[in-house]
């Protein structure tokens, strides 16, 4: 297993305030280095604040492609889709054109959207960044703990997922390996509720976040809250 490098900050805000910087950076070297920014997306509270950041600083043009680790079988227009509170906290107001934002068409069912989102996949080779979370069961994106989370090398880029344990059962997700083509992989975590989750993934434990790794770094942003005293 490899473990990540732990980046702890005193709060949720500090953060995304650093993260933000080094997501931006990341962007100029992909762009300066073949022309384009290729960015998986997470859901959830902190990546949202994250999001907010980056409208703030005006992030994104024409060159940012962006993409998503997972996506909850609802409506197009659900509030609780991660495409649609993205786009509400910042896509919409962006330079970044609609045809560079990628949506998973999960209002489709998770058969048909799997299928359809692991085509569009084949157009671009390895994310520059893939942004995940993690939950305090040690899932990522929508990879949980007694699933397959598809962690093998010949894994399908793209999983359906029919019974979540948690609402709605009907999802997509990026598998364990097409996620862990990407040069870095970033996860985001915050709060207290997720020590337990980090100390089992630190001890060497295999679970779906423990399995997802970049190709050239890994790291955990963490808030002080979240950090166990095991990681010290």
């Amino acid at each position: 297993m490899k473990c990540p490098a732990w980046r702890v900050f005193s709060d949720a805000d500090a953060l995304v305030a650093r993260l933000a910087d080094a997501l931006c950076k990341a962007a100029d070297q992909a762009i300066a280095a073949h022309g384009a920014f290729h960015l998986a997306l997470a859901g959830g509270s902190t990546p949202l604040a994250l999001y907010r950041a980056l409208a703030a600083r005006n992030a994104g043009d024409a060159h940012w492609h962006l993409w998503y680790g997972d996506e909850r079988c609802l409506p197009v227009d659900h509030p609780e889709r991660n495409s649609c509170m993205i786009e509400t906290a910042w896509l919409a107001a962006s330079k970044i054109p609609p045809g560079n934002r990628r949506p998973i068409p999960a209002e489709l069912g998770a058969a048909q959207a799997t299928a359809l989102y692991a085509n569009e996949l084949k157009t671009v080779a390895d994310f520059d960044v893939a942004l995940l979370g993690m939950g305090e069961d040690g899932h990522t994106a929508s990879l949980f703990p007694g699933h397959d989370w598809g962690a093998v090398p010949d894994s399908p880029d793209v999983l359906a997922v029919h019974d979540a344990p948690k609402p709605p059962s009907e999802r997509v997700s990026l598998s364990a390996a097409r996620l862990s083509r990407s040069s870095r992989v970033w996860f985001v975590i915050t709060g207290s509720g997720k020590k337990t989750a980090i100390a089992r993934w630190k001890a060497g434990e295999v679970l779906p976040v423990s399995s997802v790794h970049g190709k050239q770094e890994t790291v955990a942003w963490l808030d002080a809250e979240a950090l166990p005293a095991t990681v010290y």
